[in-house]
């Protein structure tokens, strides 16, 4: 699914009005037909709630009366508040506006005055829903809107955002003075890119899209380079397992990782590329930890390598793992492996010399600082997987700081000019590939801010690619399953309390479709 900006959205509205003759108004029906089986379907029966809904004089507001009158339909005590005059209604709302009164009775509308007029209203609504301003402000808000959205915010209720939050722009993601804070956001026709950057992603809440019969072709004609993964698109990632199948069927996986005092790591990654699939793992670890990695791991194997003296990898292990590298479907190499320095001199050989499918992360990232040149020399594109202060690190002159400020941008730039893949992780993690297709993920949460999470990813993503997933999908599949497991850990444990072997448990549930579509 495209994610788009504000231009594209308005491009697809109007070719969809005047190219395939579907009435504004028809639109503004769907939108509310389908925001309001969103709410019903999450939030269940809406008959007898009491349902505030303030609107604006555009598109947005219009969006918000027709959701008004299929609540009141519903027998939802619906009360709409106006942020403007009957009369400076656009000319769809209007027509929204007068269908509304029609069952409704004007006694169902108030006008916005003042905030101490609208709270005991606020204060006794079970549901507040947004339609003031949508996706086409570009200044800041200000008078009776920024104090309605101020009311929002501090009414303690849940706030449903029609389309987009109030006051978020819906490029950039950038609070204009003040934006509403919503619980969930209800996109109409597809998801706008403001709410998954910058202030967007903690401001839109969980997000869902409704569709409203744009046509297929207009979308595609659209020359979008980002997309928003979704369930479909991860299930058909996965790799079939025919009653046939035996373990070498479904790949071997090796993992290079794992150091004195960080061996948990390495088992992470092997757990959770079981955990995903693969039929085979086996980790190379310094010598002197393989007994302890051995006690972690059961279904996995290990073997281990020659090391320095501060019991990492050695150089001196070099062809033992060049050899174990060809002896594996696919590679990764990074998890817990330490910055020694004779450690950082061997993972530097081995990337400019991987030709299998591979993943890059944690020490391994660090070992390429300032040394970004040798993934140009990668047989084969390796798939790179840094937070945001490892990616500071790979980019000249940038910081964390930087990067977070443009997610995308960045990790566009970095796949082009270096010709990998990356999945910067994050809030709302972003995956990026050689010719510049930018992937969001949807899924996750805050309990993932927790130490060993990265190390899952890395593992997850290595066992799909051994089992013959291509990068590209891997990375997709692995990240949005990765955060759908997250998602399951944090409703069972809460965020808090989440650990990363939490993750790892939940992966089996994450890859069944009932618990995830």
């Amino acid at each position: 699914m495209k994610i788009v900006t504000r231009a594209e959205m308005q491009t697809l509205d109007r070719r969809t009005i005047t190219e395939a003759h579907v009435p504004s108004a028809v639109l503004m029906e769907r939108a509310g037909e389908g925001i309001v089986r969103h709410l019903e379907q999450r939030y269940g029966p809406l008959r007898g709630k009491t349902v505030t809904i303030l609107c604006g004089k555009g598109n947005n507001g219009g969006d918000g009366l027709v959701v008004a009158r299929l609540l009141h339909r519903r027998r939802a005590l619906v009360h709409v508040v106006l942020l403007t005059p009957m009369t400076n209604l656009s000319r769809d709302t209007a027509v929204m506006y007068r269908r509304f009164v029609r069952v409704a009775g004007r006694t169902a509308i108030v006008r916005f005055r003042s905030a101490d007029q609208m709270k005991p209203l606020l204060a006794s609504s079970d549901i507040l829903v947004d339609a003031l301003l949508g996706t086409g402000l570009s200044s800041v808000v200000t008078g009776p809107y920024r104090e309605a959205i101020d009311l929002m915010n501090s009414a303690g209720k849940l706030v449903i955002a029609i389309d987009i939050p109030s006051g978020l722009h819906a490029d950039s993601g950038a609070i204009l003075g003040q934006a509403v804070r919503a619980t969930l956001t209800i996109a109409c026709g597809l998801p706008k890119l403001g709410c998954y950057v910058d202030a967007g992603i903690d401001q839109a809440g969980a997000i869902l899209v409704v569709d409203i019969g744009i046509p297929p072709a207009y979308v595609e004609a659209i020359e979008n380079r980002t997309l928003l993964l979704t369930s479909d698109s991860a299930f058909q990632t996965l790799p079939e397992r025919r009653p046939s199948s035996h373990k070498g069927t479904f790949g071997h996986a090796g993992i290079i990782a794992g150091s004195v005092g960080k061996t948990g790591a390495a088992a992470l990654a092997a757990r959770a590329a079981l955990r995903v699939g693969a039929g085979l793992v086996t980790v190379a670890t310094p010598n002197s930890v393989n007994d302890v990695l051995e006690a972690k791991l059961l279904e996995a194997m290990t073997m281990p390598m020659p090391e320095t003296k501060a019991r990492t990898l050695a150089r001196s292990g070099l062809d033992r793992i060049v050899a174990f590298i060809q002896a594996r479907t696919a590679i990764a190499v990074g998890p817990g492996l330490s910055t020694h320095p004779e450690t950082a001199e061997l993972v530097q050989f081995l990337v400019k010399h991987l030709d299998r499918p591979s993943v890059l992360d944690a020490d391994a990232l660090n070992a390429l600082a300032g040394r970004v040149s040798l993934l140009t020399e990668c047989k084969t594109p390796p798939i790179l997987t840094p937070h945001p202060g490892e990616m500071a690190r790979l980019e000249p002159d940038a910081t964390t700081q930087t990067v977070n400020a443009d997610r995308i941008g960045t990790a566009r730039r970095f796949a082009r000019e270096r010709g990998v893949f990356v999945v910067l992780k994050g809030a709302r993690t972003v995956i990026a590939r050689p010719d510049g297709l930018v992937a969001i993920c949807p899924t996750g949460n805050p309990g993932m801010a927790t130490a060993g999470t990265g190390d899952v990813l890395t593992g997850m993503i290595v066992g799909l690619l051994a089992q013959g997933v291509p990068a590209w999908g891997a990375a997709c599949a692995a990240t949005y399953f990765h955060g759908s497991a997250g998602d399951l850990a944090a409703q069972q444990l809460g965020q808090a309390g989440m650990l990363a072997g939490a993750l790892i448990a939940q992966i089996p549930y994450a890859l069944q479709r009932t618990t995830t579509a």
